[in-house]
């Protein structure tokens, strides 16, 4: 079974065939390429420096501009009537992996 590592969104994710995970927000329509940074295929390894030449992970987009989780930053300090809360819900993207090439 082939593994590959890929980077979007300034992060790395370890996928292989069949996998759907969610992402940062993409803008695609339908398709989208990834270059792989390392392949493991059973005892092969392949390390690409930055990136694997010649080798693409091929992912279709299954839903687009979801959002997640709000997630909340409080600043306070006590005794100081200094008290903030804000709130970030980040766009996502739904990907399932389909080929490792």
């Amino acid at each position: 079974m082939k593994k590959a590592v890929i980077a979007t969104g300034s992060k790395q994710y370890l996928v292989s065939e069949g996998d759907v995970l969610d992402v940062e927000r993409i803008k695609a329509d339908k398709k989208v390429d990834f270059d792989p940074l390392l392949i493991i295929d059973g005892d092969k390894v392949k390390i690409g420096k930055p990136v694997v030449a010649e080798a693409k992970v091929s992912a279709d987009i299954i839903e687009a501009d979801k959002m997640s989780e709000k997630k909340t930053s409080i600043r306070y300090k006590a005794k100081k009537r200094v008290h903030t809360v804000h709130g970030h819900r980040q766009h996502l993207t739904t990907i399932q992996v389909t080929k490792i090439n």
